[in-house]
């Protein structure tokens, strides 16, 4: 173990992926604000939809947030030049975990990824060549890294293509249902009527299938490597063209940096520099620090996705355990919900217009996933108290996945706004996904 993560290897493919990465973090920060998503998700909702446990974390008031996305893409500069690198790196990590913590709204497996990706680059040695910080110090210079730089990078990805491959193995992925849903939504594209045939829909759901399943062990492998970094590109493009999910498709072709050989990389991008061929083993004096938290992160990556498996019912109709997952894109929902509101102490029943108080988008949210829901009960609670009214909650809702007849989600009897979130077990008032 020690021999394999402390062995020094060439650092080019670090050293480029951090230019790469610093620049797409630039146009995710000021593109969400030029694009309107800030406003949409962040400025224009009273509040938000934080995470469980991190409902004091919402967007600062006014034009502020404007300002928060910019400065995430100014760190993103400074990561991309080298400049005060830890610090830059740190501040972005922690403003992009604010902000992803922040609102389930527009929650999105990408937006996880950048965030672990973020935290992990805090660590690595990515500014020790052609960065600002070198020029100011000298002697920060290196052309070699250990190889837990680059296996970090390697394993966490073996672990989302795997687990996002393996989920895809149920029924409405494999005869086509999902993937329908999805392109259905699509029907305005230019290419939209291409997208409508039943035969490319089972293309794209065997295909993602196969590609999560089999790229990186293709990328590892020296015969396969170029053909599956041109098929990468082909399928990252079209995820790019079709479903407009940000940077994650570049961000996914940078990682082939890693899988490439040292010298490959060095003669495209930093022809200057040296290549380092020694292949020493360096075992640094916090050796047993850095060995555990490395078998820490990754034991903890591998078990996060399964945790479904071990709470009642079906992931697909109860959501829990679905967030953390790298269940992408797997299940299209629909919801007819109700929220009701009575007055404890008249028993007057109030409906709630869910348009008083919800954004478009955090309407959806909180009409088909249970722990919105409930944390939607907990706010109408809240409200209705500054009212001097102690009230419960309850609600009516009727919930589609991927097209099925709708079915009772939650317990119409049940108070919503007097029950404790479950976040390691079933919430039996959750209705079961079948008779």
């Amino acid at each position: 173990m020690k021999s394999y993560l402390f062995k020094h290897i060439d650092n080019s493919g670090l050293v480029v992926f951090r230019i790469f990465f610093g620049l797409l973090c630039f146009f995710e920060s000021v593109g969400a604000v030029f694009t309107g998503w800030v406003k949409r998700t962040l400025v224009e909702p009273e509040f938000t939809f934080s995470f469980i446990g991190f409902e004091w974390l919402q967007p600062l008031p006014g034009g502020w947030m404007y300002v928060f996305y910019i400065v995430m893409g100014i760190m993103g500069l400074f990561i991309m030049v080298g400049y005060k690198y830890r610090m830059s790196m740190l501040a972005f990590a922690l403003m992009w975990s604010a902000t992803y913590l922040m609102q389930k709204s527009s929650y999105n497996n990408h937006y996880y990824l950048l965030m672990l990706l973020s935290f992990i680059m805090v660590f690595l040695p990515a500014n020790r060549y052609a960065s600002l910080d070198v020029k100011q110090s000298p002697s920060l210079r290196s052309i070699s890294m250990p190889n837990w730089c680059k296996a970090i990078f390697v394993l966490q990805l073996f672990i989302v293509y795997t687990y996002a491959s393996i989920a895809k193995l149920y029924p409405d992925w494999l005869d086509g249902t999902t993937v329908a849903l999805l392109m259905k939504s699509k029907a305005d594209y230019a290419i939209g009527d291409l997208l409508q045939k039943p035969s490319l829909h089972y293309i794209i759901a065997y295909g993602g299938i196969l590609f999560d399943g089999l790229i990186i062990p293709a990328l590892l492998w020296k015969r396969t490597r170029n053909i599956a970094f041109f098929i990468s590109i082909f399928f990252h493009l079209f995820n790019s063209i079709v479903f407009q999910i940000g940077i994650f498709p570049y961000l996914s072709l940078a990682f082939t940096l890693f899988f490439f050989e040292p010298k490959t990389i060095r003669d495209l991008f930093l022809k200057k520099k040296q290549l380092y061929e020694k292949s020493e083993v360096k075992i640094p004096n916090n050796y047993k620090l850095i060995t555990s938290a490395f078998i820490i992160y990754l034991s903890v990556q591998l078990v996060l996705p399964i945790r479904h498996h071990f709470i009642k019912d079906d992931v697909l109709w109860t959501e829990e355990g679905h967030r953390l997952s790298w269940r992408m894109m797997l299940r299209a929902k629909s919801g007819r919900t109700s929220y009701s509101v009575v007055d404890k102490n008249t028993n007057e029943v109030i409906k709630v217009d869910m348009n008083d108080y919800l954004t478009k988008k955090q309407k959806r949210s909180a009409s088909n996933k249970p722990d919105v829901i409930w944390q939607f009960a907990q706010r109408l609670k809240k409200d209705f108290a500054k009212q001097g009214k102690d009230v419960s909650v309850y609600v009516s809702a009727y919930i589609s996945v991927n097209g099925k007849p709708s079915k009772q989600l939650i317990d119409p009897e049940v108070d919503l706004a007097a029950i404790e979130w479950n976040t390691f077990s079933h919430s039996p008032w959750l209705l079961p996904s079948k008779e």
